[in-house]
């Protein structure tokens, strides 16, 4: 029986061998583990041996509509959390802003992460928002409220010993315009007038964050980060993400130096290009993960439905070999010629069913739709065929994360909308397996066999020897990127900020039984030779909006301040 910080207790139920530690004395205990084929916190991941076995924890810290559709059915003008955020703000009858922390206390409980646990699984994706660190004027988001139940959540993924990618999912100006960038919008990173002011905000919050899970308290925990969540690399262009990443890469290591154990894997997103385009991708860098979000969600229309047997005679109808023949060998070839590759969001869902899926105003034209969303009435060949389906996404992804571990309920029926994207749903009601694990040979009995990964990555690609990114890569994508798509000027003539304003440090968790001994180190900055100031804006340079950059008065001259 497990006592709560609230005072209530439940089971923890784990039959895979897995038990939780917590030591009011001493709180950063890493010797819990979720189960018998996953090793503690304190001992080393392998990736050429671990697997991932995740689950996002979405909606919790960045909203999206389909996740937690009650909000947007409150707020029925809202299509983002940036529009969410005004309307709650307007609204202080029922709580204002203060609903969002409400949300945050209460969306992830510490029986989940127990739950998750006990599911057989062993790591969590947990996004965050830049405005968890702070917000500049005009952003309506709840800032730095969100750090503080992100500190519960990694206290309580301690226990349970489930390790922990960091996924900054939302920055400034949006990368991607999608909704869970914070505002749907033009892309304005590293794209259009705003785009490297943008970047270097981004850059600045990114080394806020390495400087605080590189801690010796926390890099255990927290072995990987994924530094941009999606960023849409067909706006963006593949010149000036490299820039991008070539810098944050930079960046970190300058602070959590190089080789194992030094800092996170740093992870980034395929841009939603072919992941073959990845391979040969700064050769040479420490510890970069490739991170792919496959769905067959969002594409074009597909009526097949999935509760029938495939021509194999397989449940599924042709969803499980098709995720096979899609997925599997680019996950190999990506294991091979890039180094470690990971699936950061994936789903059991084929189709965009489900409540908000594609917003809060948008709805699908599957017809289909109607048998997926009813899964209180889901029959045995619908639950097999579901099952099935994911068995072989996890098989062809390898390591993988679910998206995403829960869905709110619909505020007008009660219920959830979106089941195929709930693992907790399927798990409890039986879509999603007992056991993760039995997906191993699952694309292989689908007759979709590949030429397997073996296991072996080169040694600078997991730090057991450190290497260096080639010059020639620093003298073609140099910092800032020499264009920038979307702009109107030329780039020498696009607001900059400045790194000369105060530097931010991230509060670290307060333990009120322990040793201060314990607790001292913990200060928020790892690196006390990284000095240099914080990012804020030129005195008296005028700046576009953000999120549309928009020039009021196309400038002729850069801005350097006053005297420009």
């Amino acid at each position: 029986m497990v006592v709560a910080e609230d005072g209530s207790q439940f089971q923890y139920n784990n039959t895979f061998g897995g038990f939780w530690v917590y030591d009011p004395e001493d709180p950063f205990n890493d010797s819990a583990q979720p189960n018998d084929y996953t090793p503690p916190l304190n001992e080393t991941w392998d990736f050429g041996k671990n697997k991932i076995y995740g689950v996002n924890l979405g909606g919790l810290f960045v909203l999206e509509p389909f996740i937690t559709p009650s909000f947007f059915q409150q707020y029925p003008t809202a299509r983002d959390e940036w529009d969410l955020s005004e309307a709650m703000a307007n609204d202080t009858e029922n709580g204002g802003l203060g609903q969002l922390e409400d949300h945050y206390n209460t969306f992830i409980t510490e029986q989940d992460i127990a739950e998750i646990a006990g599911a057989g699984l062993n790591w969590l994706r947990i996004p965050i928002a830049f405005w968890a660190i702070e917000t500049w004027e005009g952003e309506p988001f709840l800032e730095k409220t969100s750090w503080t139940y992100l500190l519960r959540v990694l206290k309580w993924a301690r226990k349970y010993g489930l390790r922990v990618c960091l996924d900054f999912h939302a920055v400034p100006g949006s990368q991607n315009g999608y909704n869970h960038s914070g505002r749907l919008s033009p892309v304005n990173l590293l794209n259009g007038n705003m785009g490297i002011a943008n970047a270097q905000r981004t850059l600045y919050y990114i080394r806020v964050l390495t400087e605080f899970i590189s801690q010796p308290e926390y890099r255990n925990l927290i072995p990987v980060f994924g530094i941009v969540n999606e960023a849409l690399v067909g706006e963006i262009g593949m010149d000036a993400i490299t820039s991008f990443y070539l810098e944050a890469h930079n960046v970190i290591r300058e602070i959590t130096g190089y080789g194992e154990g030094n800092g996170p894997y740093i992870a980034i997103h395929d841009g939603f290009q072919p992941i073959t385009v990845w391979e040969g991708f700064l050769a040479g860098s420490d510890r970069i993960i490739m991170d792919q979000h496959p769905y067959f969600s969002f594409g074009a229309v597909d009526e097949s439905p999935i509760a029938v047997n495939g021509e194999d005679g397989n449940p599924g109808g042709k969803w499980p070999k098709q995720a096979c023949d899609a997925w599997a060998a680019g996950t190999n070839t990506s294991q091979k010629n890039f180094g470690v590759t990971i699936s950061g969001e994936m789903a059991a869902s084929p189709n965009d069913c489900g409540l908000f899926l594609r917003g809060s105003d948008s709805n699908s034209t599957n017809t289909q739709c109607q048998y997926y969303d009813d899964w209180q009435n889901y029959n045995d060949t619908m639950k097999e065929g579901v099952q099935n389906f994911a068995l072989a996404s996890f098989d062809a992804l390898q390591n993988f994360f679910f998206w995403t571990w829960k869905i709110g309920p619909s505020a007008v029926s009660g219920i959830v909308e979106t089941p195929l994207w709930s693992y907790q749903l399927g798990y409890r009601n039986g879509w999603l397996p007992k056991d993760p694990r039995t997906y191993v040979g699952k694309c292989a009995a689908l007759g979709s066999a590949q030429d397997e990964f073996d296991g072996t990555y080169s040694a600078w690609q997991t730090g057991a020897e450190t290497s260096t990114i080639a010059e020639s890569s620093s003298s073609q994508y140099p910092w800032p990127p020499t264009t920038i798509s979307g702009a109107g000027v030329d780039v020498s003539l696009l607001p900059t900020y400045t790194a000369t304003g105060s530097v931010i440090t991230m509060p670290a968790a307060t333990f009120t039984n322990a040793p201060e001994d314990k607790t001292a180190t913990v200060d928020g900055w790892f690196n006390d030779q990284d000095t240099a100031g914080g990012i804020t804006t030129v005195a008296g340079c005028p700046y576009p909006d953000e999120y549309n950059g928009i020039f009021s008065t196309t400038p002729t001259a850069p801005c350097t301040g006053p005297t420009a």
